[in-house]
């Protein structure tokens, strides 16, 4: 092998980006805008509603109770008896049929709204360790073709079910299948200089899938309809995956050359692209997948030993806490849990600042246009862990604000409340680019899915955040959301600079570069990973 071709970015630089990797990112595209209708589907199917109590007519009703949840009737005895109310009238000027109104989810019963949207979370809470496992050990490609599936069958099931348990089954059912699979396959069949731009404008969708969602549930009040209007449009990617290849990088990781060279033969086809003889294609396979067998060998005692000192195992999944990217995974998912909870607790908090919930949503999703847009050239220029750190700092400090700010200056709370969401949404995205750079191909998904799990944990407690908190004492939300925003910014700091550097591919590569970085007394922003010492810091995050 010459020394043109020394690493998969120079292979994938060598193929360029074409109609094979265009369709890729136009497939993931399309998914990602289809996911909020699912993921904040509780602000319309599941809405807060305020109830009317409807008291049986053969009885002799003296009174109701202010909040309608239990009336008095004088018994025949001439006794006055209170009993619960079991039926109720809802107002449907705005929600001409919900989740709320058809179980009758109030008086003692408001818990099960939330359950509604958590359980999604709590579903997209064990997806991604089971998915980051199936995709790294059997191919991101099956692994993405069954996911969207059970996202899509789940999803019109909700439409036809009649009992709240069943509903609760399909809702888990559909977050446990939205994986980051698809996102990473496009990550990883993009060549180095363009992976920033892509990584932030395939994701722009979600936004648009917002805004769509608001405009949609105005215009469709029914939420089976809603529901299913929604969901129908999953059907349009299932073709598309027929024409979408595996990841070449996870093929030469795992040792499967000869699948691998048809891949790329495809690729280079389509793409108008001249590849370099088959036999410097072979030499570059063996060269990874020798790195990969040289970093799986086992460990002597001593170096057993010192690998686990300080450094707790979690997720059953030893190698994200090898040396080398232990480091990586902390600050990682620290950040998706921070990221998460403030983005989905300003959803969730924000539903106090406007009586109108589909303009609302419309406008949250309008502010997610410039966070993803302008990330890209942000990060193109500036790297990746600057925007990602003021990104911190800037929503912290308007969130904070929030709390001195009284709510009847609604323009001043509405602005905060939206400059904090487009930055936390610009820091969201910036960090899938930056996971995804940071961590090997040997365990990509793994660490993205341990992120990711750290992401739900935060999605659910937002809502505790925001409810349980935000009644005690109306500032505490942006006190809580503001202040760990601040705290993760400067955890930040420690994490590496991943800009213009090669994707890594092993382990071994990030170990390598460590070394190399120590020798030449580099700190820590210009090594992948710093190795110094133990864990950093406190156990990691419970994943």
């Amino acid at each position: 092998m010459d020394g043109n071709l020394k690493t998969t970015d120079d292979l994938l630089a060598v193929l360029g980006t074409g109609k094979w990797n265009m369709l890729c990112f136009i497939a993931v595209s399309l998914w990602l805008g289809l996911i909020p209708p699912q993921a904040l589907s509780g602000a319309f199917l599941s809405p807060a509603l305020t109830p009317t109590c409807r008291p049986p007519a053969h009885r002799n009703i003296t009174a109701v109770a202010d909040d309608s949840c239990s009336y008095t009737y004088l018994a025949e005895s001439g006794e006055m008896v209170e009993e619960p109310c079991t039926e109720w009238d809802f107002d449907t000027s705005v929600y001409s049929s919900s989740i709320t109104a058809d179980f009758g989810l109030v008086c003692g019963r408001e818990y099960l709204r939330a359950t509604y949207t958590s359980i999604f979370m709590i579903g997209n809470f064990i997806s991604p360790v089971l998915g980051g496992y199936l995709a790294d050990r059997y191919g991101r490609w099956p692994v993405v073709v069954v996911s969207l599936v059970v996202f899509t069958l789940g999803g019109i099931t909700i439409v036809f079910l009649h009992s709240l348990p069943l509903i609760f089954i399909a809702r888990f059912l559909i977050g446990a299948s939205n994986l980051p699979t698809f996102y990473v396959l496009a990550m990883e069949v993009c060549e180095n200089r363009l992976r920033a731009v892509v990584g932030i404008v395939v994701a722009l969708p979600w936004a648009l899938g917002t805004m769509a969602y608001g405009a949609v549930a105005y215009l469709i009040r029914d939420w089976r309809w809603l529901q299913l209007a929604c969901t129908l449009p999953n059907l349009i990617i299932l073709p598309l995956l027929w024409f979408v290849d595996e990841s070449p990088r996870w093929l030469m990781v795992r040792g499967h050359h000869e699948k691998a060279l048809r891949v790329l033969h495809r690729a280079a086809r389509w793409n108008k692209a001249t590849l370099p003889p088959d036999t410097e294609l072979r030499a570059l396979m063996e060269k990874i997948r020798q790195e990969v067998d040289d970093s799986e060998k086992p460990l002597t005692k001593d170096k057993e030993e010192e690998k686990n000192r300080g450094c707790r195992r979690f997720l059953s999944v030893p190698d994200l806490c090898r040396p080398g990217v232990r480091r990586v995974t902390v600050i990682m998912c620290l950040n998706f849990f921070t990221s998460s909870m403030v983005f989905y607790g300003l959803n969730l908090n924000g539903a106090n600042l406007s009586t109108n919930p589909y303009l609302y949503l419309v406008l949250g999703g309008l502010m997610e246009v410039p966070a993803y847009s302008l990330t890209a050239p942000l990060i193109s220029r500036l790297g990746r862990k600057k925007p990602t750190v003021a990104g911190y700092f800037l929503c912290g400090a308007a969130i904070l604000a929030l709390a001195f700010i009284p709510m009847d200056v609604f323009w001043l709370v509405m602005t905060l409340a939206m400059l904090g969401k487009m930055c936390i949404s610009a820091v969201y995205q910036i960090l899938y680019v930056y996971i995804t750079e940071l961590m090997p191909t040997e365990v990509r998904i793994q660490g993205l899915g341990a992120a990711k799990v750290s992401s739900r944990i935060g999605s659910m407690l937002s809502a505790y955040v925001t409810d349980l908190m935000g009644q005690a004492a109306g500032w505490a939300p942006s006190v809580v959301f503001g202040g760990i925003s601040v705290l993760t910014g400067v955890v930040t700091l420690w994490a590496a600079e991943t800009k213009g550097m090669p994707l890594p591919d092993t382990i071994s590569h990030i170990q390598k570069g460590a070394k190399t970085s120590e020798r030449n007394g580099e700190g820590a922003d210009e090594e992948m990973v710093n190795l110094k010492g133990s864990c950093p810091g406190p156990d990691p995050p419970a994943v």
